[in-house]
């Protein structure tokens, strides 16, 4: 395929990178481009055959397969502002409220994670006294929590790493028990670097205001359920949201809605440059070439720090600071009949000090409806991240065989799979270790000699999809901000 000609008038956006964070900042361009004296041609180029990135779906035999993401955070606005934008409003699905609960798993059996219970801190006391999670030297360990004295600010730093915080606050079973799985399923990260303050400030915010995080979530939950009480109406999704039809509905509607040519697959852009003359930039592929007003690298960092070596080695190095880790999903369908457990929960987390290659299972058919046929389950297994990176470096086979003897252990499940089906995102999930934001710091000050210039994706400025969005959305309100800018001067 060859690269577009344009003409002379219109503003030219190029983007590269076709998952959800490219495909947000090109809606959003859209969305506002009658903002902009002239028209405004956005091209975004994508690698691969199909655009959304991880994020993908397929049907089966009447499963519904999520291959990335099969939900996102309510809590977070952008995505759900997003959806209804575009029409999907009426599709969006909450959790079954039946089941809005997960396990746990210790010495070989699941335990429900304790109510009220927040990644690292209990909201309810009665249920933390009385889970079998943690041993009683363990609650007592963590009820410390509530005598302590909070860290004196500014005294060490204000970054610290979930482990020494977790540890410090509540004690080392805390940490090997509740923390790390339930942390570990959302950033797949070693929690000894995973950076508290780019990724959960508000435990760290919480300890300075109230001292202790116990007395923190309990005083947070009242008025949260005195919120709730207050806003009765309206739809009641959950935590978790998707779509009737998947994740990728998200992604097939906002292509759909992008102008025609927008979009060029199999495209790689394998440099880029800066015109010395005019200040726009020079995306080249092979030996086709053109030129922009702007630029959005949508990509994970260390492919943007390749594009940009030459270009600025400092600013190449510091994005090549920002690591990944790859993970697989697997998806596993059953007769639920062949599994002896009842799935009453949307699934479960595995803490590394259990040994297992999991590091959870969702229950797909109990989280969201229309995932199955009547009477037939689906689970997702998870495997690999920063910890088990030999994991992800399995076979298929041999992956699948080890999903197949943890869930037999786990969920007596002996049947032979319907159908497996084995999904991998090498180098996909960003680790925001400590020292994350100052490092974000010094890339953006070296975005500041490089006008014109964008990155996006979830390496910057949070990993989720309403993440993803948020920063799209913001880096488009910026290129909008410069196309005005280079009227004004002409």
């Amino acid at each position: 395929m060859n690269f577009p000609s344009f003409s002379a008038s219109p503003f030219r956006v190029a983007i590269a990178g076709g998952g959800i964070s490219g495909l947000a900042l090109a809606h959003k361009l859209v969305e506002e481009s009658a903002r902009l004296p002239r028209p405004l041609e956005i091209h975004l180029f994508e690698s691969d055959s199909r655009v959304g990135g991880v994020i993908s779906t397929e049907m089966m035999d009447g499963f519904l397969l999520e291959g990335g993401p099969d939900s996102f955070i309510s809590e977070k606005p952008w995505a759900m502002a997003l959806a209804r934008r575009i029409g999907l409003g009426e599709e969006l699905i909450g959790t079954n409220p039946l089941y809005r609960r997960s396990f746990i798993v210790r010495r070989g059996n699941l335990h429900p994670v304790p109510e009220g219970f927040y990644l690292l801190a209990p909201s309810q006391l009665w249920p933390f006294v009385t889970t079998p999670v943690f041993s009683w030297a363990g609650k007592l360990r963590m009820g410390l929590d509530l005598i302590l004295p909070r860290r004196r600010a500014g005294s060490p730093p204000g970054d610290e790493s979930l482990a020494s915080f977790v540890r410090r606050r509540f004690g080392r079973q805390a940490l090997e028990r509740m923390a790390q799985p339930m942390v570990g399923g959302i950033y797949t990260a070693d929690p000894e670097e995973l950076s508290l303050r780019a990724t959960m400030p508000q435990f760290l915010d919480w300890e300075q205001q109230y001292r202790s995080l116990i007395i923190a979530m309990v005083q947070r939950r009242r008025k949260m359920l005195a919120h709730l009480k207050e806003k009765a109406s309206g739809p009641r999704y959950g935590l978790f949201v998707s779509f009737k039809n998947g994740m990728n509905q998200l992604v097939t509607t906002l292509e759909k809605r992008l102008p025609p040519g927008t979009i060029h697959l199999n495209s790689k852009i394998t440099s880029v440059e800066r015109n010395p003359v005019t200040g726009r930039w020079i995306l080249s592929r092979g030996e086709e070439r053109l030129e922009a007003d702007a630029l959005c690298l949508a990509l994970p960092a260390f492919s943007s720090a390749t594009l940009l070596e030459s270009l600025h080695p400092e600013l190449a190095s510091r994005l090549r600071g920002i690591k990944y880790a790859s993970t697989a999903t697997v998806n596993l369908a059953y007769r639920q009949a062949d599994i002896p457990r009842q799935l009453d929960g949307f699934g479960f987390v595995v803490p590394v000090v259990e040994k297992r290659e999991l590091l959870a299972c969702t229950f797909g058919t109990v989280k969201f409806p229309g995932r199955a046929p009547a009477e037939f389950a689906l689970l997702r297994a998870f495997m690999g991240g920063a910890l088990q990176p030999e994991v992800f470096e399995m076979e298929d086979s041999e992956m699948l065989q080890a999903v197949r003897r943890n869930l037999e252990d786990l969920l007596g499940i002996r049947a032979q799979p319907l159908f497996s089906r084995v999904e991998r995102h090498p180098n996909s999930m960003a680790q925001y270790r400590v020292g994350h934001l100052d490092l974000l710091q010094k890339i953006e000050t070296n975005l500041e000699s490089l006008p014109g210039l964008y990155l996006a994706g979830n390496g910057f400025t949070g990993i989720g999809v309403p993440d993803c969005i948020r920063r799209a959305e913001e880096c488009a309100s910026m290129i909008l901000c410069r196309l005005l800018s280079l009227t004004s001067k002409s």
